[in-house]
């Protein structure tokens, strides 16, 4: 076990917790904060099941994005898309054969798309980016630290495609290093420059998570634009936050 199989083991746990505990206090945030209107975006469905179909197609299919700006929509479909396809082509990384996952995850046709998909993957950044750079009222409302994780995301896809088709990494031992992490048998990881560069970034992407932007992916969930049930006629909304009011004007009232 060399210094830095040891230093990257304590490092993705430290990741792991921040990324978790971080991303779990956020949604308890996001659900504990009061929606005191009702501010649908119309148009906007009127039953339970409107909101459920509406939500998916905001999540699957980016339909507000697409009616917006359909360059924006396309660069960040194939991001997205990509990602997915990735993640799925890593998880052969964190499971054994005997796992029950293990005949799905490991098809030729996901690992075939996982691998050219992060082809995809980098033209849909590079199109977010130069967005970001050429389009005066996207611009205008950037960040640095927009421009930042951008770079940092295309680092990660990008080192990751270099160790796919130009510089092969020993996979063997790099496997076995993520397995021992997850069963707490540590192994050593292969001294590889862009090894350590993509898990040392991804390490760093888990660390800023849970404070960056990337929280649209859980904050979706809970915008009361999107989640709510267009009918303030013919029911009274009223939040947690405001029949705690209520309630205790009542009181004072009855007192």
């Amino acid at each position: 076990m060399t210094a830095l199989s040891i230093f990257f083991a304590l490092l993705f746990y430290a990741a792991m917790a921040v990324f978790v505990v971080g991303l779990v206090c956020k949604i308890i945030q996001y659900s504990r904060t009061p929606a005191p209107l009702k501010i649908p975006t119309t148009p906007a469905p009127v039953t339970q099941t409107g909101v459920v179909l509406r939500m998916a197609s905001e999540v699957i299919l980016f339909a507000s994005l697409f009616k917006s700006s359909k360059w924006t929509w396309i660069f960040g479909w194939m991001f997205h898309l990509a990602l997915l396809l990735a993640f799925f082509r890593h998880l052969r990384y964190a499971m054994t054969p005997d796992s029950m996952l293990w005949p799905l995850v490991n098809l030729k046709l996901i690992q075939a798309a996982g691998q050219y998909g992060a082809y995809v993957m980098l033209i849909g950044l590079l199109g977010l980016f130069v967005r970001r750079i050429f389009v005066d009222r996207v611009r205008y409302i950037s960040a640095p630290s927009d421009y930042l994780m951008l770079i940092l995301i295309l680092t990660i896809a990008g080192s990751g495609t270099l160790m796919s088709f130009v510089a092969h990494t020993d996979i063997v031992q790099l496997k076995a290093f993520i397995l021992g992490l997850i069963y707490f048998d540590w192994q050593t990881l292969p001294a590889d420059g862009l090894v350590i560069t993509h898990l040392g970034l991804v390490a760093l992407l888990m660390f800023i998570f849970p404070i960056s932007k990337l929280l649209h992916a859980p904050g979706m969930f809970f915008s009361p634009t999107r989640n709510q049930i267009d009918n303030p006629r013919e029911k009274r909304h009223i939040s947690a936050w405001g029949k705690a009011i209520d309630d205790a004007e009542a009181k004072m009232t009855v007192d």
